[in-house]
Formats: C-alpha cells, structure tokens, sequence
C-alpha cells in the first residue's frame, strides 16, 4: 500500500510544478525575491514608486464559480485560468491598487497534466495582462473529494495604493457626476448557473454551433475568458472618483457599493446596446415571466463590465483616453440625490 494506490500521485504533483517552474518565470519581476518550491512566497516592496509610509495593502480572492462545468464538459482548459485571474484583479483595481502578486489553489480528484498545465497556462496569461507576478500555489489533489476531471479554481492577488489615492473617493461624489460603462466580453465569470439552467431548458448542447457567432461551438463561445481591465482603469484612474466591478449581482447590487449614502446611480439601459450577445440570445429564448428583466440586472453583467465614476468635466479626458486605447465604452447614466439612508441604481 501506497500514497498512490490511494489516489494521490506525488510523482506527477512533482511533474506539474516542473511545468509550472518553467512557465511563471515571465511573470517575475525585480520585487520577487525567490522562485517556485519553497514553503513560502517572497515580495518586495521597494522602487514602486509608492510611499511606503503611506501604503495600504489590498488583497482580493475570487473563484470562476460553475464556468469551470463548462471547461471540463468541452474539455477545454486553457481560458478557465485567464478568468480566475480577471476576478481577482478587476475586484483589486477597483480601490485604486497597483497589483503585484498572484497565488492560485487548484483542487482536483486526480492530476491530468494536459489539463493542469493548460490551467497554469491561462493563469500565466492572465497574470501577464494583470501586470502581477505569479508567485506562489497549491495543486491539491483530494480524491473522493472531487470525481476524476473535476476540479475548482480559487485565486488571491495583492496589491498596494497610497492611502492619498484609495478608490472610492466617497467625498468627491456629487450629484452629477457621470458614469461610464466600460463593455465586458460577454459573461465574464458570473451567472452561469442560471445561463447553463437556460441553455438546458432550451435544449442546447454546448457542442452545438453557436447561433452568434456560428465559428464557434456554444461552449466555445460561453468560455470567452473575462476581460481584464487593469491597463485603461490604470489609465483612467487619476481622473476617476470610482471604479464598480460589474460581478455577481449584476449592475443594480455592486454600483451601490462604491457610492454614498442618500445617492442614486441613474442608469440609462438604451444607452448601450445588448443586441447579438448573449444577453439578448438568452432573453429573447425565455418568457419574461420566467426571466424578467430585473432579475437578469441583477444576475449577469449586461454588456457592462466595470463602471467608473466621474466629474463632468473629465468627460472629455475619458473618451479620449477610451478612443485612443480601443476601448469600447458607453456614457450609461450619472449620479443623483435620493431620501434613502443607502445607495441604489435606478433604471431610467
């Protein structure tokens, strides 16, 4: 008897973090202070340009939920990663950080290196265009625990921003002030029980061609990776009071989270349009007393994948720095008073 003959194979852990070795040395930069296989991760925090007497550390941790059904289903892994890395990120620049490191969790019932290296590699990716240094993990296999090819994904990043220039800036906001709707790549990471429900009652199957974008299988479309936004909300942040990443709970749950009290965000839904995504597909397919239209605002992100928050005057600076970096964008409402003690989104 063996740890191997009990489901847990030490040879092929040791073969992954081989591959791994070799891989996130491109996203190493000067601050990281020792590579993968020790005990512990190393970072520093000189020449970034930050105060240090001023620092604040932030930190965020994400999964992708049941996309990764999806992944194992096509047997496709290699944006899954991309993903774990974007709903980290998005959620750390939203406080205004500068990222710097990343460390994943894998859990699988066994180790499938084709399909954990094609993981690692969508991490990598998605920490290259994260600007962050993957350092650090854990490749768990738990027999029992998660069937053979099944796995979940779990990612923590870090980051760090001088207390001066943390986001939200609460104070600034005013009523007024503008918002703009940066678009997202489809559903991103969230919603997808409800969308794999729909997909099921419409008795489509994923390797099904997709009526979209008819080069692509339904499942290939599905598991278009969620867009990282951290270099045009680095761009924009000096003249933005906010940024909303657009998760879980849709437009209506998580604007309200950066704004103040006795605010309402007026949103203007005909002021970017849904049509040939898969918002409009899936909404057009189900009856809206099975689906209504408050309850996809609340689920999915609309098109809408972050949301920043502005003075009027930097209207002009924004979409210059939009155009001029290929960014697709809406101008999808502004900021008003209300008589409630807590902030709330109105469609108008």
């Amino acid at each position: 008897m063996d740890y191997k003959s009990s489901g847990v194979n030490i040879d092929a852990g040791n073969q992954f973090v081989d591959y791994i070795k070799n891989k996130v040395g491109r996203t190493f930069t000067p601050n990281v202070l020792n590579g993968i296989g020790g005990f512990a991760s190393l970072f520093s925090l000189q020449n970034l340009g930050i105060d240090l007497n001023k620092a604040v550390m932030v930190s965020s941790t994400d999964g992708v939920g049941t996309k990764v059904k999806i992944a194992q289903k096509m047997n496709k892994h290699d944006t899954i990663g991309i993903d774990l890395v974007a709903m980290c990120v998005n959620d750390l620049i939203c406080q205004g950080a500068l990222p710097l490191f990343f460390l994943d969790y894998i859990a699988c019932g066994s180790i499938h290196q084709p399909t954990v290296q094609s993981i690692m590699d969508g991490i990598v990716s998605g920490c290259l265009d994260g600007k962050m240094s993957l350092i650090g993990g854990e490749t768990a296999e738990m027999p029992g625990v998660y069937e053979s090819g099944v796995y979940d994904l779990a990612g923590f990043s870090v980051g760090i921003v001088e207390s001066d220039n943390m986001l939200p800036n609460l104070p600034s906001m005013k009523e007024g002030d503008l918002l703009i709707g940066l678009h997202s790549s489809g559903l991103h990471s969230n919603g997808f029980s409800l969308a794999r429900k729909i997909f099921e009652k419409l008795n489509i199957h994923y390797d099904d061609e997709c009526d979209i974008d008819k080069s692509k299988s339904w499942g290939e479309y599905l598991l278009t990776p969620t867009k990282i936004y951290v270099d045009i909300c680095t761009k924009l942040k000096k003249y933005v009071k906010g940024f909303a990443h657009i998760t879980g709970g849709g437009i209506t749950e998580n604007l309200p989270r950066i704004l103040p009290k006795s605010f309402v965000a007026k949103i203007d839904r005909k002021s970017w349009s849904v049509e040939s995504t898969i918002f409009s597909y899936m909404r057009g397919k189900i009856d809206i007393e099975s689906l209504s239209n408050e309850e996809m605002y609340r689920v999915f992100n609309m098109g809408i994948g972050m949301i920043a928050v502005f003075d009027a005057t930097n209207l002009e600076k924004i979409r210059e720095i939009l155009n001029e970096s290929g960014e697709k964008f809406s101008e999808i409402g502004y900021l008003g008073k209300s008589d409630s003690d807590e902030p709330f989104v109105e469609y108008i």
